[in-house]
């Protein structure tokens, strides 16, 4: 039954505008967690701004400062919350550290938006947040789009960072160009919160069975917003609406193909994938590794879809660990692709 449902997932388009999503269920109230979810959330961090080529990106931090850094980065419309139930698992030896992209979550929205200011954007995080300032260099783990900015970060700025880990970020071959984050709506205002989560979907579509997971984020994507007036002009009060910049990749630039930068990181990089994630074709984590001259770990999360964090956050958690425990006690000049 489960291959049937993400058959209907993979067979759908990827905008869904008059479907609700699995939030709708729930009627505003939050569906029930874990104890380790909740405690994990619970977890006090540290919340920041720092300005980037005019724009104020935010970020959170927790952990201890004395500890060498590790950066969280998100995807497409995402924003830093997306890793509040991942970060605590990781302070036991690092400072972390999850930033949001201009144009998302609490960060401010540009008149347009280029890859290499995304880049920019993570270097004045951890610069910020004093990863820099630590003996060991820090490392960017980073989702779906994050992953593509921090493949440009490794190329141009590798040399600053410990390693990368990309997470469902595939690179195809050059004669099956990806044609980009696909177009989303987020201008509309609902009337009540309740309206707007059950709106709430993921892009691309999939099914998500950890609905706890998916409220909190959608909880955090969302923020107060003036409604239409009404039809004889009169005020109607505030809603909800999405924080992302709806125009955002109407209003975005990349400079160099990420099969190029890949081929150029200069830096140790690991590539994870979700198992049953529908953006990669099979041949697509060979072509990877055969930019990287192989010299790479390849590790692939059993039963995660694309949003790998929110299908198994545990088990993710679990293996970025370990290639992390693995990354700080080898010797570097082992592991750096193409060295």
């Amino acid at each position: 039954m489960a291959d049937e449902k993400d058959k209907l997932v993979r067979d759908q388009p990827a905008e869904i505008p008059t479907e609700q999503g699995p939030l709708a269920v729930y009627k505003g109230a939050q569906p029930p967690a874990p104890k380790w979810f909740e405690d994990a959330v619970a977890t006090p961090y540290e919340t920041s701004f720092v300005e980037c080529e005019g724009a104020r990106i935010h970020y959170q931090s927790w952990g201890d400062r004395s500890k060498p850094g590790l950066l969280l980065v998100h995807g497409n419309g995402a924003h830093a919350h997306w890793w509040d139930f991942v970060a605590p698992y990781l302070t036991d030896d690092y400072r972390v550290v999850a930033m949001t992209f201009s144009g998302m979550g609490d960060s401010d929205w540009r008149e347009r938006y280029v890859m290499d200011t995304f880049a920019k954007e993570q270097l004045a995080v951890c610069e910020a947040a004093g990863l820099f300032a630590h003996a060991e260099k820090p490392i960017i783990v980073a989702h779906s789009f994050g992953g593509f900015v921090t493949i440009l970060t490794g190329a141009e700025y590798g040399d600053r960072f410990g390693g990368i880990v990309i997470v469902d970020s595939p690179v195809n071959p050059p004669d099956r160009p990806r044609s980009g984050p696909p177009p989303v709506r987020g201008g509309k205002v609902y009337p009540s919160l309740e309206a707007a989560l059950a709106r709430f979907r993921l892009a691309p579509p999939q099914l998500c069975e950890n609905h706890f997971i998916m409220d909190y984020i959608a909880r955090w994507s969302l923020g107060k917003k003036p409604l239409a007036d009404g039809p004889t002009g009169e005020k109607m009060g505030d809603g909800w609406g999405w924080k992302f910049d709806p125009s955002i990749w109407q209003r975005f630039a990349v400079s160099r193909p990420p099969q190029e930068l890949l081929k150029e990181t200069r830096c140790r990089i690991a590539l994870f994938k979700g198992e049953k994630s529908i953006l990669w074709e099979d041949d697509v984590g060979d072509y990877m590794r055969d930019l990287l001259n192989r010299q790479v770990p390849f590790i692939e999360i059993p039963e995660a879809r694309h949003h790998v964090m929110l299908d198994q956050p545990l088990a993710f958690v679990a293996a970025l660990r370990t290639l992390l425990q693995e990354w700080r006690y080898s010797t570097p000049d082992r592991v750096v692709p193409g060295r």
